[in-house]
C-alpha cells in the first residue's frame, strides 16, 4: 500500500532544507579527540547526508542551505555537485558566518561522542528570500532538518517552505534531528518542532526527540500515544527510533511495523540514522511496501556504522540488497515485521 502519494511528474525525488557542515573523523580512532592526531573530512550535517544517500541509491535530489562563503563552503558544494545533487538553491553567508564543523571522537565500537563548532553558523543564515516556491513545486518532497527551526533567520525560512510545500502539494518530511547547541530551552524546541510535525506526512525521530517535540502537548507519551498524536494531525507514517533496540513505523491505518538492526561490526556508533532515512525514503520513492523500506533503512544503517565516514560511504541500492541477502542467509529470512 503507497501510503504517501508522490507526483511522478516532478524532477526532483527530494529537496532537503537544513544543516550542511564539515566533519573530521579521526583516522587514528579508538584514542580520544585530546589524543588523536590525524582526521579525514567529509562532507556532513543530517540532510546533507540523507540527500547524498538518495542520490547514491540513483534518486534525484536537490539541497536548500547556507553555507560560508570560503573554502569549505566550496567543499560542500563541490561535494554534493559531484554526487548529482543539484546545488542552484545553496546560498553563501554574507556576513561572515562559517559553516559548522564536527570533529568525532571513536573510543569504540559502542562509545562515541560528537564536539560541534556552531557559534555564529552558517546554515542558520538561510532567509525567507532564499525560499522559492518555483522551486518547491519541482520536488515529489520537502525533508524539513530539525535544525533549521532552531534560530531565525533559518526556522522562518523553513517555516516559508513547508507553508510553500502545503500550497503546492508538496508532501513534507521531518526529520526531527536534534542538536542541543542552538536551543535555547526545551519549550523553545517544543514549539518549533510541533509546528513542522503538525504539517508532515512523515516524521522520523528517536523516542528522546519525540519527548522535546510533545514536551509542551502531552510529557511522557508511549510510542503508541505518540504515533496516534500524529496520525490525527497529518502525519502518515510515525517512525521511532530505539537504538540498538531498532524501530518501529506506525502507518495511519493502525498497523506497526518493527525492524531489528541487522548484526555487523561496528567501528562507531553515529551515522546509521542518515543512511536509514536516506534507504527508508528510497523505498518509500520506489513504492515498496514499508517492511521492505524499513529492511533497506535497517541494512543501509548497519553499513554506515561500520564504515569510517557517513556522506562518503553511502552504499548503492546492490551493496544493500547483497548484505539484506547475506544477512538472511547467516541469520534468518525477515528482520522486519508488522
Amino acid at each position: 500500500m503507497k501510503y504517501i502519494q508522490f507526483d511522478e511528474k516532478r524532477p526532483y525525488d527530494l529537496v532537503a532544507l537544513g544543516r550542511a557542515a564539515v566533519d573530521f573523523n579521526p583516522e587514528d580512532y579508538y584514542k580520544t579527540l585530546a589524543e588523536s592526531t590525524k582526521f579525514i573530512k567529509y562532507l556532513g550535517g543530517s540532510p546533507a547526508n540523507i540527500v547524498v544517500g538518495l542520490a547514491r541509491l540513483g534518486k534525484k535530489c536537490g539541497f536548500l542551505g547556507c553555507v560560508s562563503d570560503d573554502r569549505f563552503g566550496d567543499f560542500v558544494t563541490g561535494f554534493m555537485k559531484n554526487e548529482g545533487i543539484d546545488t542552484s538553491q545553496i546560498v553563501r553567508a554574507k556576513h561572515g558566518e562559517k559553516t559548522g564543523l564536527t570533529f568525532t571522537e571513536i573510543l569504540n565500537e559502542k562509545e562515541s561522542s560528537i564536539l560541534m563548532y556552531r557559534n555564529r553558523i552558517a546554515d542558520l543564515q538561510l532567509s525567507v528570500d532564499d525560499i522559492s516556491a518555483e522551486y518547491i513545486k519541482k520536488t515529489k518532497a520537502l525533508l524539513i532538518s530539525g535544525t533549521s527551526l532552531s534560530e531565525s533567520p533559518s526556522r522562518e525560512a523553513a517555516l516559508k517552505a513547508v507553508m510553500l510545500a502545503k500550497r503546492t502539494d508538496t508532501p513534507i518530511i521531518f526529520d526531527i534531528d536534534y542538536r542541543e547547541y542552538n536551543w535555547k530551552n526545551p519549550d523553545e524546541t517544543s514549539i518549533y518542532y510541533s509546528l513542522v510535525g503538525r504539517e508532515a506526512c512523515l516524521i522520523i525521530g528517536s523516542r528522546e526527540e519525540y519527548d522535546l517535540m510533545e514536551h509542551l502537548i502531552k510529557p511522557d507519551m508511549t510510542d503508541q500515544e505518540s504515533a496516534g498524536y500524529w496520525q490525527g494531525q497529518k502525519a502518515k507514517i510515525v517512525i521511532i527510533k530505539h537504538g540498538k533496540e531498532g524501530s518501529d513505523a506506525y502507518t495511519y491505518d493502525g498497523r506497526q511495523y518493527t525492524v531489528k538492526p541487522f548484526p555487523i561490526k561496528k567501528l562507531k556508533s553515529f551515522g546509521g540514522g542518515d543512511g536509514y532515512a536516506s534507504a527508508f525514503l528510497y523505498g518509500l520513492l520506489e513504492g515498496l511496501d514499508i517492511d521492505e523500506s524499513l529492511e533497506l533503512g535497517s541494512a543501509s544503517a548497519s553499513l554506515l556504522v561500520a564504515s569510517h565516514g557517513c556522506s562518503a560511504y553511502m552504499p548503492t541500492i546492490d551493496k544493500i540488497r547483497d548484505y539484506i541477502t547475506q544477512c538472511k542467509s547467516e541469520y534468518g529470512e525477515m528482520v522486519a515485521r508488522g
